[in-house]
Formats: structure tokens, C-alpha cells, sequence
């Protein structure tokens, strides 16, 4: 949600400023804008809509200069329109801003006290005009005008601000929201994140909480808080901008979804073998902190969450230790019970959603055995301040609607659930079937992305529906959830999901001829009692859409509905197999529908602000 790209170079920066936003745009946002010191002035265009159209706008009257900023904005505080747009202007000074201000109204009502006049709804022209106040009245170097104010700010923010005064100079700040330089020859650059400047360099500068930054083209410098100085390590980016091109497909999305056999094998490579999980993939410490784990707390947001309702059910049937899971928002503010020697578990895949980010601190109060992040970001701030982390290898996801993080995150999580299943007794025999089986994702992933033609075909079923309802039993619930998420945040039709045996007591009620039904249907203990609530489905005239894998006694539901087979690979990887073609149906039914795929509206891919 929102993006910053700010650059500070020997050419004109505005096009770089806007490759950069374009490379943000899967964040999710309303209105973008850039902001150029030119000649002693600040040169400013922003627009409502989409980057093209700020872009167009700057074509019309483009304007020269070698320091810059840009942003998306996602709206939070004021509608999305010009006026609300980023950068904002005070005086000699513009700024760009991703996140909350907690405090602005006390110090919009102290600045408007003195006479100040604000243009726009924003907390972030608050920021602005105590930034110009400090320039002009205080005598303060930009820099020092930024320390300044910051220290005062309450809630979270990433900030890049410019000076006519100060020609060539750009200065950032960051808490609770991720902001890194990049690093070039005669140039030098901020961004949200790395996609955003790979088109320029793949040497990245993480900032670590409440840092300062200032870059010249020649120069960067970070400080503390404080204001003393400080070092932070140079990376170098695996990230090409290959990976971030979506290639022969029609989205970003349908891209995202066929590359998960790739994604899956990568999360899984040099961590499994065929005697079994592999030595430290948790990290050096893991070993200690393992064994001693009697319980898990698993914290997550979305899709992210969905997955840990999944290893919920893995780590308790087969390594036999108790688990709770919880949507991050929630945790931060209950009292929770930590039951001894219980491991918290932070599943994400920017390693920067501020609720989990802000479980994660929460929970060094709490009395926990450790910290373990699973995560796609190997710089992000969750993986750097958890004591264990494993990384997903799901590579770049741009469409805002996960596809590929998730299946990667219960690859990663069924390495966890094996791990401790190893530790805590699990049948030697048992565990090697189940390793195996799990090797085995990749291809099962393959083989149900087969499926296509067929859910293209039924896609055009849905179409014409408002709603539906998703049923799953066991492990398979959760895939329901994620199932009935992917169709309403990209199509828009309103979907629900329930476990199967919950119909009867309040969704049945609005199963008619008009409402379909999607059920997960995978050999298992559970089958007999699920048939049976889809005859009650039957009964009351709905359509059904069953995936199956061959189950005997199921060709009868294919009267009501339609049938589609699905080659789990087995019960243990089922619910990551299941889940592919639940995501092309949703796919499907959206491209139909005529939506925006890749950036639904309402919604942003990194969730940065409470």
C-alpha cells in the first residue's frame, strides 16, 4: 500500500520517477503524483487514476531536473483526488509519505493555531508544513528540519522530503514502514522496495527503524534518532527485472499462479531430502529453541492466516503439539495466555504488514520461547528481528491477490510441521511416506494446472451470480477460505466460506437455484460426512461445484452441478494441490467479469498501516 521512489542524480530524474511508481503499482493505490526541484523551484504534477495518467500529464509539459520524488497513494486519511495526492507542497519543501500519523490532528490544530492554512485531508501536510516552519523560522538544514519532526510523530511512516533550498539533496525517514536506498554510479535512490529501483541498481541500503537518511548523488549517510551517524549493510539483490515482467501472460496473476510448481520446488530445495527435513533450515539457533517447543502461536493476516489454519491441523495430528492461530489485528490488542515454552510463529509475505510486524514486538513482552518468521522478503523487517525465519522463494508477487506466496508458505509450513513432528515421536516410517509425498508438490501442483480448459469453461457459470458459498472439512476448510477470498477480492462477487458440516446450522438458509456451491471434496476420513452435506445442498436445488480426486461415490453429485478431478498427491500436500484450482477459478470468473485483476479495487498488496 502506497509507494516512495526519490532519486538524487546527474540526469533528469522524472522518468526514472515514473518507471519506478509503475514498478509499484501492485502495492494498490488511487492517485500518484512527482514532485522536481527545477532550477531553484518545485516542479509538481499528480493525478487521480492510474500512473499513466499522472504520466500523461507530465508528458504534456514535461520539466527538467536531478532530484526527485514520487509516490502512489493509497487513501487513508481524505478521498482519493488531486488535491489529496502526493507529493505535498509547503513552502520551499516537498514529501511524499507511506502510513499513519497517529498525532496529526493535535499538531494540524497547533500549525493551524500559528496561521498555517492546510490544502489538503492529509495527515502528511503536517509533516510538511513542521518541516518548512523549521527551514524558515528555525534556521534548520533539511536534514535537521526532518530529525526535528520526526521525533515528534506518533503511528508509523516512511518519508522522502526535498528542499528548494537544498538542490540535490533528498532526505528519508522510516518507522513501521519499509523504506531502503539504492545504490548507483553518480546517483543514488529511495524506494519502498527493491522492485522499485532494480530498473536502476541491485546494490540496496536497508534502513532499520526510526533511521534518517540523506543521499546526494555522490553520497549517503544514515543517522539515528539521535542524529549521530550509523552504518547499515550494503545487499546485493538476487531481484532482475526479468522476474517483475509479466511475460506471455494476460496478468500478473495467471502469471503468478502458473509459476507456483517452480515457486513450490524452490521453497522446498536444499531443505528436504529423501531421509527427510534437512539439518538448521530454520537457522543456526533452531536446533534448541525446536526442541524445547511444546505449543505454537501462529500469527497472520489474509491469506497468510489461511495458511496457518492449514498447519494448524498438520502440526497437531502429526507432531502432537497444541496451536493456536490468530488474525495478527486481533492479537495486538487481547491479553493473550502463553502457555510455557510456546514458539510465535509470524507468517507474511512482505515482511512488512504492520499488524503482524506489530504482533511480532508485542510478543517479546509476552514470555514466549522464541520468535519464527515465514516470509518472502529476505530484508524485511519481520525476518530481521525474528530469532528464526524460513524463506518462501516465491520470488516477486505482483498481483495484489496471493497466489504463489501462499502455496510456498504451506510448503515452508509443512517443513515446519515435519520438523517437529521428527522431534516429537512421529512413526520413522510414517515421516518418510510423508516426505516424500511432499517432494512430490511440485508436480501434483503441475498436474492440477491442467485443469485450466476446464474451469474456463465453468468460469462462465459464474458470471452472472452474486453470490456463493465454499465448503471444506478438516485441513480443506481453510482452503475454502482462501478459495472464497481470491473470488471476492478479484471478481467482486461476494463469496463465503463455511466448514461443510455448518450448513445446517444458518448457510443453508440461502441455498437456492441462484447461489452456487464449491466444495473441496479429497479422499479422506471426512468424505462420507461431507457427501452428505452437499445432498443437503441437492435437496434444496443448488448448484454444485465439487472438486474431487476420484473419490468412489461422488460421480452422482456430477446431476447437480459439475464435477472436476483433481490428483491430490496424497492427504498430506492436498490442501496446496486444491487450492490451484480454486485460484483459476477465481481468475477466470474476474477476467470475465471484466475487473482489474491485478490491482482490485479497495485493496493494496502490502498492508503497511493499521
Amino acid at each position: 500500500m502506497c509507494g516512495i521512489v526519490a532519486a538524487a542524480a546527474q540526469r533528469d530524474v522524472a522518468p526514472l520517477l515514473i518507471v519506478g511508481l509503475k514498478a509499484l503499482e501492485y502495492r494498490g493505490y488511487d492517485s500518484s503524483g512527482i514532485a522536481v526541484l527545477d532550477r531553484g523551484t518545485v516542479q509538481r504534477v499528480r493525478a487521480k487514476g492510474k500512473v499513466r495518467e499522472m504520466e500523461a500529464l507530465y508528458l504534456a509539459d514535461p520539466f527538467p531536473g536531478g532530484t526527485g520524488i514520487a509516490h502512489t497513494r493509497w487513501a487513508t486519511h481524505g478521498v482519493p483526488n488531486e488535491a489529496n495526492a502526493h507529493p505535498h507542497v509547503a513552502g520551499r519543501v516537498a514529501i511524499v509519505h507511506n502510513g499513519i500519523i497517529e498525532n496529526y490532528v493535535s499538531l494540524r490544530n497547533e500549525l493551524q493555531v500559528k496561521g498555517h492554512v492546510f490544502t489538503s485531508d492529509t495527515d502528511t501536510e503536517v509533516m510538511a508544513l513542521l518541516i518548512e516552519e523549521r527551514i524558515a523560522v528555525q534556521g534548520m538544514n533539511l536534514r535537521e528540519a526532518v530529525l526535528t519532526t520526526v521525533r515528534e510523530l506518533e503511528g508509523a511512516y516512511a518519508i522522502a522530503v526535498i528542499s528548494r533550498d537544498e538542490p540535490g539533496h533528498v532526505v528519508g525517514a522510516r518507522r513501521g514502514a519499509p523504506l531502503l536506498v539504492g545504490l548507483g554510479i553518480g546517483e543514488n535512490f529511495l524506494g519502498s522496495d527493491a522492485q522499485a529501483l532494480i530498473q536502476v541498481t541491485n546494490k540496496m541500503l536497508y534502513l532499520d527503524e526510526d533511521d534518517v537518511v540523506e543521499i546526494t548523488r555522490d553520497s549517503v549517510q544514515v543517522y539515528g534518532l539521535d542524529g549521530a551517524p550509523v552504518e547499515r549493510v550494503v545487499h546485493e539483490s538476487e531481484l532482475s527485472s526479468d522476474a517483475v515482467e509479466r511475460g506471455e501472460y494476460r496478468h500478473y496473476m495467471q502469471k503468478e499462479i502458473f509459476e507456483q510448481p517452480r515457486a513450490v520446488a524452490d521453497t522446498l530445495e536444499a531443505r528436504i531430502g529423501p531421509k527427510g527435513v534437512l539439518p538448521n533450515i530454520f537457522g543456526i539457533d533452531s536446533d534448541a529453541l525446536l526442541q524445547r517447543a511444546r505449543a505454537l502461536h501462529i500469527i497472520a493476516c489474509g491469506t497468510s492466516y489461511h495458511a496457518g489454519l492449514v498447519a494448524k491441523y498438520w502440526i497437531e495430528e502429526y507432531a502432537r503439539l497444541p496451536v493456536s492461530v490468530e488474525v495478527a489485528s486481533e492479537y495486538r490488542y487481547r491479553d493473550a495466555v502463553v502457555p510455557l515454552d510456546t514458539l510465535f510463529v509470524a507468517i507474511s509475505q512482505s515482511g512488512e504488514t504492520a499488524d503482524t510486524l506489530a504482533a511480532l514486538r508485542e510478543s517479546r513482552r509476552r514470555g514466549y520461547l522464541g520468535t519464527l518468521a515465514i516470509c518472502n522478503v529476505p530484508e524485511s523487517s519481520l525476518v530481521r528481528e525474528a530469532d528464526l525465519k524460513l524463506m518462501t522463494r516465491a520470488g516477486p508477487e505482483i498481483g495484489v491477490a496471493s497466489t504463489k506466496a501462499f502455496t510456498t508458505q504451506l510448503a515452508g509450513l509443512a517443513l515446519l510441521a515435519l520438523e517437529l513432528a521428527r522431534r516429537n515421536g512421529l512413526d520413522p516410517e510414517r515421516y518418510a511416506m510423508l516426505c516424500a509425498e511432499l517432494l512430490h508438490l511440485p508436480r501434483a501442483i503441475e498436474n492440477a494446472l491442467k485443469l485450466e480448459p476446464a474451469i474456463i469453461t465453468l468460469a462462465a457459470e459464474f458470471i452472472h451470480h452474486e453470490h456463493a458459498l465454499f465448503l471444506g472439512r478438516g485441513a480443506h476448510y481453510p482452503v475454502a477460505l482462501e478459495g472464497s477470498l481470491k473470488l471476492k477480492e478479484i471478481s467482486y462477487i461476494h463469496a463465503e466460506a463455511y466448514p461443510a458440516g455448518e450448513l445446517k446450522h444458518g448457510p443453508l438458509a440461502l441455498v437456492d437455484e441462484n447461489m452456487p456451491v464449491v466444495a473441496v471434496a479429497p479422499n479422506g476420513p471426512l468424505l462420507d460426512k461431507l457427501k452428505s452435506n452437499l445432498q443437503e445442498v441437492r435437496a434444496r436445488g443448488g448448484r454444485l461445484i465439487v472438486f474431487a480426486d476420484g473419490a468412489a461415490g461422488m460421480d452422482d453429485m456430477a446431476a447437480y452441478g459439475a464435477m472436476l478431478r483433481v490428483d491430490s498427491g496424497g492427504s498430506f500436500i492436498a490442501p496446496a494441490v486444491f487450492t490451484v484450482p480454486l485460484q483459476l477459478l477465481a481468475y477466470h470468473v474476474a477476467v470475465l467479469r471484466g475487473t482489474d485483476v491485478d490491482q482490485p479495487r479497495n485493496l493494496a498488496k502490502s498492508v503497511t498501516v493499521e
